[in-house]
């Protein structure tokens, strides 16, 4: 949350200007338009695409370059001024500092011993930067006009936090001028780093959110040139890929969503100094207090006077770190690896499969996770593998009779194998899948330990290959595991051992635990290929200072708003992709 500056500061505290006609610019800017909103590309073509793409935006930047806003001084220099202005309009500021911690970057410090759970921590609301305030701020006006940019929260928060910073007597400007004028997300990865990521789980997401935020961009630079309440944005003179880059990066590591002033609704929000935390494993320990609206932020744990706070930015993988946060966490106790599965509807037993899947609120196409703790798949990824290796026979089991429903709730449990010889198949399944996603890296594990222990490495470079080590760690420890329970089971075949007794009192073991699956109650047919089952949260709930927040991940205990997909337009669906993955609601948490 507070990486130092690897950028040069330039000197001047207001765009300056370069000879490029408007004319040119939008030519090029057209180009970048058409080249982002045609289809996606074919399987194996998307790092072709992306360098078509980054060809261009480098030839955008290379015209663009000296224009882009940047502030006098060093960003250690707005520190104190930051806390000032937080104090001034009543955000706690006593029991902590920043401070720089080296290659974590900046955070706080505690000034003086901090018990586990006090208070230390609150930003009022008029000190945060919302959709809200974007919508009554000079933006107001284009945002009333254009349904893409009020489809796109995240994207309204960008261009206000851009308007701001060019405004020389914004409110927000002491915050405006702590920020990082560079982050590490992969956005600032130079080509050769983001080669790196080629062959991991992660390097589609990284080439998904490098073409969105170009899309982006260009649509919104087009609007802002043409569109006639864009008229008074301090934009309209300079709007620079680089800005753009960076508000995104900004909104994306720091934002979070926040319950709106009648608390019925969630709003985006950046939230100055609560911001410069950095991560640690733990609960999520901020919440929002609708009585005296303001954030507040209890301690994780005890702390010593010098220690750094840190706060718990919720449960994500490395590879969502990387891409959204700009940082790879090498203790990460919720570090996974993403892996694709189907059943196809041409399979002779679809529907019955897609019946049982549907029943145990499970998907027949779903990305599911393998995880790096002692048991790599959950009891959903489980369940799927064993319908997915079921025989007639033991689909009817799971379909008829007074047991069925019951049965249904044993798919995720180790406990309550469906027969050995699904077992066996399940695993060999499994086995051979991870191999193949092995294969896929150009480098072995000790290949990239190797690498990493050169100091010659950039950083970016090293953020890479930390990540891409640890998927393959996260794949082998998969394999391994897979193949120890074909082995397991394969013996249990051959000896001749009885199944675990099932009964329905067998349900009572799976009571609170995370193998324990819902049951829902579906006509055949009734669930499509792809089709996601939504549940209700059931720890959600709407309620005085029950608003849990997480930097980047939007965690609340509270549900957004549904908005109706019909309502937007075909190009509104194309642009809503997001500034990534950070952007997602609490349902996806």
């Amino acid at each position: 949350m507070g990486k130092k500056s690897r950028v040069k500061i330039q000197k001047s505290g207001s765009a300056a200007t370069t000879s490029v006609s408007s004319k040119e610019m939008m030519i090029l800017v057209s180009e970048l338009l058409q080249k982002c909103s045609s289809g996606g590309p074919t399987a194996g073509k998307e790092w072709e695409e992306y360098l078509q793409i980054r060809g261009l935006v480098e030839k955008i930047r290379k015209k663009q370059r000296g224009m882009s806003v940047e502030f006098e001084g060093r960003r250690d220099d707005h520190f104190p001024h930051l806390m000032s202005w937080a104090r001034d309009h009543g955000a706690s500021c006593e029991g902590f500092a920043v401070t720089n911690f080296g290659a974590e970057g900046y955070g706080l410090r505690a000034t003086r011993d901090i018990k586990a759970e006090e208070l230390f921590l609150w930003i009022p609301r008029k000190m945060l930067m919302t959709v809200e305030s974007a919508k009554k701020s000079v933006l107001g006006p284009l945002y009333n006009q254009d349904r893409i940019l009020q489809a796109m929260d995240n994207v309204t928060l960008a261009l206000h936090l851009l308007c701001e910073r060019a405004n020389p007597a914004s409110f927000w400007l002491p915050y405006i001028r702590t920020l990082p004028q560079e982050y590490d997300t992969p956005l600032f990865y130079e080509q050769d780093e983001v080669q790196l990521l080629q062959g991991t789980q992660a390097v589609q997401d990284v080439l998904s959110q490098y073409r969105n935020t170009a899309r982006q961009y260009a649509y919104f630079y087009k609007l802002i040139q043409t569109h006639p309440a864009s008229s008074k944005l301090p934009l309209k003179d300079s709007f620079t890929f680089d800005d753009y880059r960076w508000a995104v990066s900004s909104v994306m590591t720091r934002q979070n969503q926040i319950p709106t002033e009648d608390g019925r609704q969630v709003t985006l929000a950046l939230i100055p100094l609560w911001d410069m935390c950095n991560h640690r494993n733990g609960l999520i320990t901020t919440g929002y207090n609708l009585e005296d609206d303001r954030c507040e932020c209890v301690a994780l744990q005890d702390y010593k006077k010098n220690e750094q706070i840190y706060i718990f930015y919720g449960t994500r993988s490395n590879a969502e770190f990387v891409i959204h946060n700009g940082f790879f966490y090498q203790e990460n106790a919720h570090d996974q690896v993403k892996i694709k599965l189907g059943i196809s509807k041409s399979e002779r037993l679809y529907a019955m499969k897609a019946e049982v899947l549907a029943r145990a609120g499970i998907p027949v196409s779903s990305i599911f996770a393998l995880y790096c703790n002692e048991q790599p798949i959950s009891a959903q990824l489980l369940a799927f593998l064993r319908v997915f290796c079921m025989k007639e026979e033991e689909l009817r089991d799971y379909l008829l009779g007074g047991h069925a429903i019951n049965k249904i709730v044993t798919l995720g449990s180790m406990e309550f194998p469906v027969s050995w010889d699904n077992e066996i198949k399940l695993w060999t399944f499994l086995e051979t899948r991870v191999a193949l996603l092995l294969k896929a890296y150009k480098t072995t594990s000790e290949e990239d330990s190797s690498t990493l222990e050169k100091s010659e490495l950039s950083p970016h470079s090293r953020m890479a290959i930390q990540l891409r080590l640890a998927e393959k760690w996260i794949l082998e420890k998969a394999l391994a595991s897979g193949r120890a329970k074909r082995v397991h089971f394969q013996k249990q075949l051959e000896e001749g051992a009885p199944l675990p007794d099932y009964h329905e009192s067998s349900i009572a073991l799976l009571e609170n635990t995370d193998a324990k699956l819902p049951i829902i109650l579906h006509k055949l047919g009734e669930i499509q290929e792809g089709q996601e089952i939504q549940f209700e949260e059931t720890g959600a709930r709407v309620e005085n200072a029950a608003f849990e927040m997480d930097p980047g991940a939007n965690r609340l205990a509270l549900k957004p708003e549904p908005r109706d997909p019909s309502e937007e337009t075909n190009i509104e669906a194309e642009m809503n992709l997001e500034l990534e993955n950070s952007f997602c609601c609490f349902m996806a948490a």
